[in-house]
């Protein structure tokens, strides 16, 4: 039986195909919007540098290339164990340190017979060398600061580090990020250990 023609409450759905110039837009805006996300994981998450010196082995060797997240810092603050990059003193001139944070804001810092003792108690990396030769500034207990961090290098016997007064505690404000990942030479590619506790 044929249905009659006749009143419809139904409209038929018009469908609407976008135009070549629409589509061309579209196809543009995602592509804009996949390099502006990629420049912002490049520039946040993924800055090379290449670290200077031995003070760090056997974690980050020198000439190791190593990828630096500038972002972390902006939403936390650095923890024990944490690799960090700075310029020590805020010096433009200075090329950037690596170091590993020991001692955080609060924290009384002591070097006793070679080793390094965080609020009292012996702390170690299990990372390298831990005993030292020289107590520098931390021969005597010291409080670190508000906004101001300890650190060592790994290979504690080459390392100039928060023992010199020359460098002493790092400020927040100096520290440019983590570095988290060697990704040059590929025998020691992969992510930068986490010391101690």
């Amino acid at each position: 039986m044929r249905r009659k023609k006749g009143l419809s409450f139904y409209k038929k759905k018009r469908i609407i195909k976008p135009s070549a110039v629409q589509a061309a837009l579209l196809w543009v805006g995602e592509i804009v919007l996949a390099f502006a996300i990629g420049c912002v994981l490049v520039f946040y998450f993924m800055t090379g540098l290449t670290c200077v010196g031995q003070a760090m082995e056997p974690s980050v060797n020198s000439g190791d290339s190593v990828f630096v997240n500038r972002f972390i810092y902006l939403v936390s603050t650095p923890q024990r164990g944490d690799v960090i990059v700075f310029k020590p003193n805020g010096n433009e001139n200075s090329h950037y340190y690596m170091r590993r944070v020991i001692g955080v804001p609060g924290d009384t810092i002591q070097i006793i017979d070679g080793f390094v003792y965080v609020n009292g108690e012996l702390y170690e990396t299990g990372i390298g060398s831990e005993q030292m030769d020289y107590a520098g500034l931390a021969e005597e207990e010291l409080t670190v600061g508000e906004g101001e961090y300890f650190v060592l290098g790994d290979n504690r016997n080459a390392s100039e580090d928060s023992r010199y007064a020359d460098i002493g505690n790092v400020k927040l404000e100096d520290i440019y990020g983590k570095a988290w990942f060697v990704s040059f030479p590929w025998e020691n590619f992969g992510p930068i250990p986490k010391g101690g506790s």
